[in-house]
């Protein structure tokens, strides 16, 4: 079974609690510990590229991503990321290849909720994320809401608090 890249940018899936600031910030990537007592089939690797809420990243930002995307050796990438700016940054990877080009299957995913909380998606997404490289074709896709979505087809619902069909 091929080895599934993760890649983790922070967001709300990995905030923590700061007592001494009141407020939470972006702390270490939740996903390892998440996935790591399960009895997977898959083999993960892992890079954790940056701690950043997604609303302070940057063009700079996705750059990193884009080349941590092209450098891996991997053909299966699971990216954690903030569910703010997500269909961006799987937009700028979409641009970043040509049509045909992109050899890879992608699957961006993330959290509404910080994964140390109890009642949190984000177990449920990673879950349906790593489904979804199992079975998906070449090609860029979020996996959040239950849903598995084309990256240039979804938006996120602020109002609904959901991703949805664009």
């Amino acid at each position: 079974m091929p080895v599934i890249r993760v890649i983790t940018v922070g967001g709300t899936i990995d905030k923590i609690y700061f007592d001494a600031k009141s407020a939470y910030e972006v702390g270490p990537p939740a996903i390892e510990g998440m996935i790591s007592g399960l009895e997977l089939n898959q083999t993960f690797s892992f890079t954790a590229l940056m701690r950043k809420d997604s609303l302070e990243m940057n063009d700079k930002d996705r750059e990193k991503v884009i080349e941590a995307v092209s450098s891996c050796n991997e053909k299966l990438i699971l990216i954690t990321h903030g569910t703010d700016t997500m269909v961006e940054t799987a937009s700028a990877i979409g641009d970043a290849f040509p049509e045909g080009e992109l050899k890879k299957t992608i699957v961006l995913t993330g959290s509404m909720k910080p994964a140390i909380f109890r009642d949190t998606d984000a177990p449920f997404n990673v879950g349906c994320a790593i489904a979804a490289l199992q079975i998906l074709d070449n090609g860029i896709f979020i996996a959040m809401s239950g849903g598995i979505f084309p990256h240039n087809k979804v938006r996120k619902d602020q109002e609904l608090g959901k991703f949805v069909l664009r």
